[in-house]
């Protein structure tokens, strides 16, 4: 379901962003690493029918985008720092596709959870497209968040569990590197 913006009972200020950006693995494995990111958990948004399987929304039937919901401190990492490293981890301009990945499960989108967050969303599409950052339009949608399912117990911390799994191997982890080398001084420190 669904989080609640506010801040927690201990006082600190917790905000949470929903992101599509084709496989929910490849986000997660991202944003795990960042100083700020409290947690990630891989799910589902923007469909019709309420709790859907991965089975279903692989269909593309549902509607559904396979999502990442982040929790995170603004006072360590903004919202606009989550979308400035979203629009580098994925190709914003191809519709319902990432990769080998086909299907509106894939799109890029932005479930915005507040009126600021969606004009954070705006501004950066906005100014992407000005620089010509690509050189095919931004394709990514920006929606308000209505509900989100989280996904089955398997996909939560998907990379980290299977890191020798093919896709991982192919697809995630070199991924996982180019973010950490462009933005190192963002990651967690290791203990």
């Amino acid at each position: 379901m669904s989080r609640d913006l506010g801040s927690s009972s201990s006082g600190d200020k917790r905000e949470v962003a929903t992101l599509a950006g084709g496989c929910f693995w490849c986000l997660e494995a991202v944003y795990n690493q960042l100083r700020g990111v409290l947690k990630v958990e891989s799910g589902y948004a923007g469909g019709h029918i309420p709790n859907p399987t991965y089975q279903q929304v692989c269909t593309g039937s549902t509607g559904h985008a396979e999502v990442v919901q982040i929790t995170f401190d603004p006072e360590v990492i903004t919202f606009r720092d989550l979308l400035e490293i979203f629009f580098t981890i994925h190709d914003p301009t191809t519709l319902n596709r990432q990769g080998a990945d086909v299907g509106t499960q894939y799109r890029s989108a932005i479930f915005y959870h507040t009126p600021e967050q969606k004009e954070v969303a705006e501004q950066i599409i906005a100014e992407m497209s000005d620089e010509k950052v690509w050189d095919n339009p931004i394709v990514t949608e920006v929606a308000p968040l209505e509900v989100f399912y989280s996904a089955e117990a398997y996909h939560q911390e998907y990379y980290q569990n299977n890191p020798s799994q093919p896709y991982c191997q192919v697809v995630i982890a070199p991924k996982v590197a180019k973010f950490r080398q462009k933005y190192l001084e963002k990651l967690k420190r290791e203990n």
